[in-house]
């Protein structure tokens, strides 16, 4: 018995030792963790929602919440015709379907170059330029994007103290194809219109991506604006590129300051119009 015991003792560590390795290898089971996917926005419009003349590019960088990926692919000079006629919707519609995202959304703003006057690019209101946004909208559906039509922001131009508001037209055509398809609507024509009034023809004037000159003020100062200098012509070769980003200033484009005050307010609409978006935005 007393050798039995002896040999007990001498194992007794041994034993301990191979009780505590068991006990690592094999970790209690547990539940793998829940997958989070990401959700998406796809910017889509003419310059004022491209990044460095309008307000998409602060949106995707101050009012996109972590899980959220934010895609800008607004581009300079475009109507609701040339925008698709260029092919920059169908790349549009390889990220609406690309995999691996939770939900995708596809904000689309035009109105600016469907205006009379640009024969390469501008739309008949009554019938061309709503046929186009209810196509924006099959296709996007179609690719299993949810899409959000947003109402074009206002020009900056004044007459006797009071805004001229030339882009209303265009801003109500918007809102009848958004009752008409049931898609949500971001009004940003009607927000911009009210803050810019509100503020006046000179405190306005910063919004612009350069300062105004002292006789524009003057003018301002008046009530009514004065038409801005054209911005220098940039290289031949190079036209397309830069010209959208101006560096000048005009009533229509934006700088730092208006690209930050008008994303917050599409934020702010976007939250209202999709509440289920409301926990992926910033305000």
């Amino acid at each position: 018995m007393r050798a039995a015991a002896h040999a007990m003792r001498r194992a007794a560590p041994w034993l301990l030792a191979l009780g505590l390795a068991a006990a690592h290898a094999a970790p209690a089971s547990r539940p793998p963790p829940v997958p989070v996917r990401a959700d998406k926005i796809v910017l889509v419009g003419d310059s004022t929602v491209q990044a460095h003349s309008g307000w998409g590019g602060a949106f995707c960088a101050r009012h996109a919440a972590p899980f959220l990926a934010c895609l800008n692919l607004g581009r300079g000079g475009r109507s609701s015709y040339s925008y698709r006629a260029e092919g920059s919707w169908e790349l549009a519609r390889r990220e609406l379907r690309g995999g691996g995202y939770g939900r995708v959304w596809v904000l689309i703003q035009f109105g600016h170059n469907d205006q009379p006057g640009k024969p390469e690019r501008s739309t008949d209101l009554a019938e061309e330029f709503p046929a186009n946004l209810r196509r924006y909208v099959d296709e996007a559906r179609a690719d299993g994007a949810r899409p959000v039509l947003v109402t074009p922001l206002t020009r900056r131009q004044f007459r006797d103290g009071r805004l001229v508001d030339d882009l209303a037209p265009w801003a109500e055509a918007i809102r009848r194809v958004a009752r008409e398809r049931q898609v949500p609507l971001v009004d940003l024509h009607a927000r911009s219109v009210a803050a810019v009034q509100a503020l006046g023809p000179v405190a306005s004037m910063r919004f612009a991506q350069r300062p105004a000159t002292p006789e524009l003020v003057a003018a301002a100062l008046q009530g009514t604006t004065a038409e801005a200098p054209p911005a220098p012509a940039p290289p031949p070769a190079a036209a397309d590129a830069t010209a959208p980003l101006r560096l000048a200033f005009d009533y229509t484009h934006l700088g730092g300051a208006g690209a930050e005050f008008f994303a917050a307010l599409v934020a702010d609409e976007l939250a209202r119009a999709v509440p289920e978006l409301r926990p992926r935005l910033l305000p």
